[in-house]
């Protein structure tokens, strides 16, 4: 039986949007930019690996005329598997290149070369180190026994032949598409800028691709950068602050992103992203009136549904992001950590 046709959009100007399906997850679909260059079409992300997200992509370009043996090359904003997961796939049937950011191309080749077992070993020491109680670090616990994680999404994402230097063109052929590193949803998260007139003559400068930078209504998770054999402190939710900013001043026509759908508005959508993050901090320090660990603070958190009602893997997410606005507090001088505690709490100052 055939199934619904693929959903495309066309933004004009040689750029058009296909509905890739996540499987089993709210976002419901990444959108996928289709660049028609000189060389032939280009992709900015690909999808997640899954069959139904390969039959929508392959559809997708079908419906525009294309075959993915034509795709000439594969731009990936970051190496999460709803962005970075079928990129192997596309270069195997087409040779196409796969460009990446050199921190999160990192990321990709630290996944590939560890033992499936050392992430989880690694995760419940740092949420143990948070303050998880036993009853959540026991799955962990079992799964490393167990081997489970060998069918995890990413373990085997393909490693990028190019790097995506910031500041400067991809060499595509007939286009200018700038790179802008704008890391905190990942290290190497990018944004793409193409510094072309916009096809509806909106005012403003070009279009950027935003990649899960910038969405419309939604603000991404902003986590620690997990690298079980880093000794660096980062400050993720700091990078992401800088590089909203860095963004607003480009003053761009319209924001393509990755996850619900095209808009103008982008300085805007900045301040509301940036009035946001210091509402929270400020709730957080509210918070830490009382001394707490990361993760009786992700307990006290708004989210999107009550604490009880949140699922084991996005309880996970959901303490980094708390780790990453005390951190950022740490840094700003406006919270502590309590000498003494274990696992460690944090009180405001």
């Amino acid at each position: 039986m055939q199934g619904p046709l693929p959903q495309v959009t066309e933004h004009g100007g040689g750029v058009w949007s296909l509905r890739v399906p996540i499987p089993d997850n709210p976002l419901g679909h990444t959108l996928v930019h289709v660049l028609d260059t000189d060389r032939g079409p280009v992709l900015v992300d690909t999808g997640w690996d899954d069959p139904a997200s390969w039959t929508e992509l392959t559809g997708g370009l079908e419906a525009l005329g294309l075959s993915v043996r034509e795709v000439h090359g594969v731009v990936i904003t970051h190496h999460h598997p709803d962005h970075h997961g079928l990129s192997g796939r596309v270069r195997e049937e087409s040779g196409a290149w796969i460009a990446m950011h050199a921190a999160d191309t990192a990321v990709v080749r630290r996944t590939r070369e560890a033992d499936p077992g050392t992430w989880l070993e690694y995760l419940a020491r740092k949420l143990a180190a948070a303050g998880a109680p036993e009853d959540h670090l026991a799955p962990l616990r079992a799964a490393r026994t167990s081997g489970r994680m060998r069918t995890l999404p990413g373990l085997r994402s393909a490693l990028p032949d190019r790097e995506i230097v910031p500041g400067e063109l991809l060499d595509l052929a007939g286009r200018r598409l700038r790179a802008i590193w704008t890391p905190g949803h990942t290290p190497g998260h990018v944004c793409l800028h193409l510094e072309e007139e916009h096809p509806s003559r909106l005012p403003g400068h070009g279009r950027l691709f935003s990649g899960d930078h910038l969405l419309p209504g939604i603000s991404p998770h902003i986590g620690l950068y997990e690298d079980p054999d880093d000794a660096i402190e980062t400050d993720p939710l700091g990078d992401y602050l800088d590089s909203l900013e860095r963004v607003g001043r480009l003053g761009v026509a319209e924001v393509l992103p990755a996850h619900q759908h095209a808009f103008t508005d982008s300085a805007g959508r900045v301040r509301e992203l940036l009035d946001h993050h210091e509402d929270r901090l400020t709730g957080l320090l509210g918070l830490l009136a009382t001394p707490l660990t990361p993760w009786q603070l992700a307990e006290r958190m708004e989210w999107n549904r009550p604490w009880e009602h949140i699922p084991y893997g996005s309880r996970n997410i959901a303490v980094s992001e708390a780790e990453a606005h005390v951190r950022r507090l740490v840094k700003l001088g406006r919270a502590e950590a309590v000498p003494g505690t274990d696992p460690v709490e944090f009180v405001a100052v």
